[in-house]
């Protein structure tokens, strides 16, 4: 009984800092200490200890000098991500099309009104909503591997100093991007919606790299 509480805790304070660090409010770079989270969360070092290699191993954290901080995303990798990403989730789109049932069509809909009706979202709940979405989409699948992988990559960009669905129109955009998704996968149009989920995803590409060029050029001034 004591281990499945023990272990309860440390699944619900894993999932409170990856949350966190997922809605930026951890920014990249921030150091991460096992003494300061037990003090926080009032336990042991030992489920922190086990937290923090979770989060470790789901790309979310790295090591520095100091220990460990939230991680950051380099050019390079960002790149890497994201044309990973753009590849499987044409795919995981494209299945969905094909395997898709009426449950999975009623959430999407729902999620996607949802989202619409937001007045002036916040950027952590901009990020927490689009990743349900997405989140959906893959569930729609019905393909537990790519699934998964999907979420280990979705993780793997989150640790960024702004998030794409704050630049400029690109919610609404966006938004407009899931409903084209979501018509396609009801129409069983695979094709097309593997098309709009690449898009989507080459849009957000490119948003991202030039967020992380322009501050580059900003720190070098």
């Amino acid at each position: 009984m004591a281990a499945r509480a023990k272990a309860a805790n440390a699944s619900a304070i894993y999932a409170t800092i990856r949350a966190e660090i997922v809605a930026g409010e951890l920014a990249p770079a921030t150091p991460l200490r096992e003494a300061a989270l037990a003090s926080r969360f009032g336990v042991s070092r030992t489920p922190i200890r086990d937290v923090l290699s979770r989060l470790l191993h789901d790309g979310l954290l790295e090591r520095a000098v100091t220990g460990l901080q939230v991680a950051t995303n380099s050019i390079e990798r960002t790149i890497q991500v994201y044309d990973l990403r753009t590849l499987l989730e044409g795919q995981v789109a494209a299945e969905a099309a094909d395997s898709r049932r009426e449950a999975d069509l009623m959430l999407l809909r729902r999620l996607l009104n949802r989202d619409r009706a937001l007045d002036n979202p916040s950027t952590a709940e901009r990020v927490r909503v689009n990743l349900e979405f997405h989140n959906a989409v893959w569930d729609a699948a019905h393909n537990g591997v790519l699934r998964d992988i999907l979420e280990r990559l979705a993780m793997n960009g989150v640790s960024a100093p702004q998030t794409t669905l704050d630049v400029g129109d690109r919610w609404a955009i966006s938004l407009d991007q899931h409903a084209e998704m979501i018509d396609a996968i009801e129409d069983r149009d695979a094709e097309r919606a593997r098309h709009v989920a690449q898009k989507h995803l080459a849009d957000a590409r490119a948003l991202r790299l030039k967020i992380l060029t322009d501050d580059l050029n900003v720190e070098s001034a």
